[in-house]
């Protein structure tokens, strides 16, 4: 596991598609409906929140191959676990485990205690974040 450059952002492209298409497997109510920004648009946005200092993204790699990421974000004194994403082919191997201890480790570095993480209604990932602590807060309700 490692940290990237906003330079290796495009490397992101094949969890970001995986990632969609699990939500669409997962979500309770809005199944079809991902991405609602394009795999392209998010590594545009990625890049630039790491150029501007306010990301950072760590990869687990094979072969070369970016098999899961986690990319958190900063704002102010406020943290953003923004994605943690597995291949489904590559899941129950602890690396999401990895990519949430980087997670925390990192925003202990950058001395950030307020963390959030917003996750799709439906999916089972919450069980890894409420394993590290992260408890239910508020529903985000929406119409479409």
């Amino acid at each position: 596991m490692r940290e990237i450059r906003s330079e290796e952002v495009n490397k992101l492209y094949e969890c970001l598609e995986s990632l969609a298409e699990h939500h669409n497997e997962v979500s309770v109510y809005f199944k079809g409906l991902y991405p609602t920004r394009s795999s392209e648009h998010l590594i545009k946005e990625f890049q630039k929140e790491m150029n501007e200092g306010k990301a950072f993204i760590a990869v687990v790699e094979n072969d070369g191959k970016v098999i899961g990421f986690c990319k958190i974000s900063i704002d102010g004194t406020k943290g953003n676990l923004d994605f943690l994403s597995v291949l489904e082919q590559e899941r129950g191997k602890g690396y999401g485990k990895s990519l949430m201890d980087w997670a925390l480790n990192r925003f202990k570095e950058l001395k950030i205690d307020d963390i959030e993480v917003k996750v799709v209604y439906g999916n089972d990932v919450i069980d890894l974040y409420k394993k590290y602590g992260f408890k239910e807060k508020s529903i985000i309700l929406k119409l479409n």
